[in-house]
């Protein structure tokens, strides 16, 4: 199967590159920003092509998609969080709807399926567990653009297109600052304590877990609509920041409870965005990943391994520091 692989220098991108080229699939990644080098052993496969795109410059993709003529498009490109989406709303339009509006309306000439990635962020937090029918209610302007963009996507290949929403995803990022645990790390290597809500409810999903599942679902031309995706795990973010720290053999005073309530955008921030995963759930081979093996799969980014052999618990129940070397990178 050709895939093209649209935000490929993202976290989920990342990851989505190296689970379809391990199954087989010949991909074409594209990313706005700088692409990191393909790791060596998969690109000697010669399977997978890179190219850096404008996604933000109207029609970019056209040419590419007519050469390319991909059996399958699956887009993990976006203006990702709140904060980022208000400090630039323009671009976070431009990204997080009429790029995927393109992307549709270009699948649906060409026959091509395509596979959209949206958040939990369309829902208020108020009404969960969430099912994938019930109506949205987004608080904040990244899930509004989202919300937007589903409809979009939607309208123009209702029986070609998959939207997947997904929640907090954790793991590793190719810049090694995207994770939940990354943040993390550069917070306390910097010497600051984190403060993490514990009023902040999700279901923490693998990064690698996802790619799987898109992988999967570009190879299942029978499911098309509005799915759920997450973690089997419910937890606040103090929760997974306490496991994070007893997973690295780190001191317990790195992070401090706070309250999402008394923040001065508390009317922005959803409380508890639990998903309900039928009916995609049981269709899938894939499963979701327990949290404490989501764990296993990260490692300390590379800027901040020095700080980490400093400051980790020397004790039996210490775990090894995680240093997983990238061929092609580290040697």
């Amino acid at each position: 199967m050709k895939i093209l692989l649209i935000g490929a220098s993202g976290l989920v991108g990342h990851a989505t590159l190296q689970a379809a080229l391990d199954r087989g699939h010949d991909v074409l990644a594209l990313g706005h920003a700088h692409l990191p080098d393909l790791p060596v052993a998969l690109a000697a496969k010669k399977q997978a092509q890179a190219k850096q795109c404008d996604l933000t410059e109207d029609h970019a993709l056209d040419r590419i998609l007519f050469d390319y003529y991909p059996d399958a498009i699956i887009n993990c490109a976006a203006l990702s969080n709140q904060a980022a989406a208000e400090a630039n709303p323009e671009l976070a339009e431009k990204l997080n709807v009429a790029l995927p509006r393109r992307l549709a309306q270009m699948a649906n000439h060409l026959n091509s399926r395509l596979l959209h990635l949206s958040t939990d962020f369309v829902f208020d937090g108020s009404g969960g567990p969430y099912r994938s029918t019930d109506v949205p209610n987004p608080c904040n302007l990244y899930g509004q653009l989202k919300l937007m963009a589903e409809k979009e996507v939607l309208k123009y290949g209702s029986d070609s297109v998959l939207v997947l929403r997904i929640t907090v995803v954790n793991g590793n990022s190719p810049s090694g600052t995207r994770g939940v645990h990354e943040k993390l790390f550069h917070t306390w290597a910097a010497g600051k304590v984190a403060t993490l809500f514990t009023d902040e409810i999700r279901q923490p999903v693998s990064v690698i877990n996802v790619a799987d599942v898109l992988t999967e679902l570009a190879e299942r031309p029978n499911l098309h609509g509005l799915f759920h995706w997450a973690g089997p795990d419910v937890l606040s973010r103090f929760d997974m920041g306490e496991l994070i720290l007893k997973h690295f053999g780190l001191p317990e005073n790195l992070i401090a409870p706070g309250l999402a309530a008394s923040m001065p955008d508390a009317d922005k921030r959803p409380r508890r965005l639990e998903m309900i995963l039928p009916p995609l759930l049981g269709k899938l081979k894939a499963t979701p990943t327990p949290f404490e093996q989501q764990l296993e799969e990260l490692s300390v980014p590379a800027a901040c391994r020095e700080w980490y052999q400093r400051t980790r618990i020397a004790s039996k129940d210490a775990k090894p520091a995680p240093q997983r070397l990238v061929q092609g990178k580290d040697f």
